[in-house]
């Protein structure tokens, strides 16, 4: 069962209106925390999230299969949106038999360096248009507040890079 912080999160982002996968990110936030925290390990970076996702069906977050997902993972997703609403228990012995599994793997997926290069690989996958397109919407929900602190931020970023970029 997801920790009720999470639970809280993702239903504050439902709440204003953020699309499914901010609300699903939540619940891979928690995944990933679990796993520096040392509850249980994951063999990739990929898993980490894919349990965060099942979590987060489960939880009862809107989050249809991917277009372009293999039949294997529509059935699995379609599974977990089910089990959101038919109110039957986990098994136990199932549940602890998942845990003490996960418990053999590692935690270095959740490293830092881990989720950079899961986070580039998962862009360099993308076309111009999507990840523009995606920055677009994303300026489109912030509000002239919150637009304004992004441009700042960027400025500075900029002016950051173009002054390490000068001593070299």
């Amino acid at each position: 069962m997801p920790e009720r912080k999470t639970l809280e999160r993702a239903a504050r982002d439902k709440r204003q209106g953020k699309s499914a996968s901010t609300q699903a990110g939540e619940f891979i936030r928690e995944e990933i925390e679990h796993v520096r925290e040392g509850k249980h390990g994951v063999r990739s970076t990929k898993q980490a999230i894919a349990i965060g996702l099942s979590k987060a069906r489960r939880a009862g977050v809107k989050l249809p299969a991917p277009k372009k997902a293999s039949t294997a993972t529509k059935r699995k997703a379609a599974q977990d949106s089910r089990a959101a609403s038919d109110g039957h228990a986990k098994s136990a012995t199932r549940a602890r038999s998942t845990t003490t599994a996960l418990k053999r793997e590692g935690t270095k997926p959740a490293s830092r360096s881990a989720l950079s290069r899961q986070a580039s690989t998962a862009a360099a996958k993308r076309s111009a248009a999507a990840r523009s397109a995606a920055a677009r919407k994303g300026a489109a929900t912030k509000g002239a507040a919150g637009r304004s602190a992004a441009a700042k931020k960027a400025a500075r970023t900029r002016a950051a890079n173009r002054a390490s970029h000068a001593h070299h």
